[in-house]
C-alpha cells in the first residue's frame, strides 16, 4: 500500500512541477514507464493472491526499468532502437494486460 500512495504522490508532483527530461533520456522514459507499470500491476496481483512481497516488488520494479532500459540503449548502440523499443513494449504490454485480466477476474469474478 506504501509503495502504491507513493507512486501517487510521485505522479502529482511530476504533474505541479512539470520536470524537464534531458533529451539524451527521452527514448527511454515510456519504456521505463510501461516497465514500472508492469511492476505495479504485477504487485497488485500479487496482493491481491496474497502473495506479495515488498523486497519483491522493489527489485521487480528497479530491474524492469533498468532492464528495459539497457535494451534500448543497446538497440540504440547497434541502430536498431526504435525495433528493440517496439519489442519490449510489445512483451510488457502483454505482461501488463495478462495481469489486469487475472485481476479482473479476481475482484469480479469473471
Amino acid at each position: 500500500m506504501i509503495a502504491a500512495l507513493g507512486l501517487l504522490v510521485g505522479v502529482v508532483v511530476g504533474l505541479i512541477l512539470k520536470p524537464d527530461v534531458p533529451i539524451g533520456w527521452e527514448p527511454y522514459l515510456p519504456i521505463a514507464v510501461v516497465a514500472a507499470l508492469d511492476a505495479v500491476f504485477g504487485a497488485l496481483r500479487a496482493y491481491l493472491d496474497g502473495i506479495f512481497d515488498d523486497r519483491v516488488f522493489v527489485i521487480s520494479f528497479v530491474s524492469n526499468v533498468t532492464i528495459a532500459a539497457a535494451i534500448v540503449y543497446l538497440g540504440d548502440q547497434l541502430g536498431v532502437g526504435g525495433q528493440l523499443s517496439t519489442g519490449v513494449i510489445v512483451v510488457l504490454g502483454i505482461r501488463i494486460f495478462s495481469n489486469v485480466a487475472a485481476i479482473r477476474r479476481h475482484l469480479f469474478h469473471a
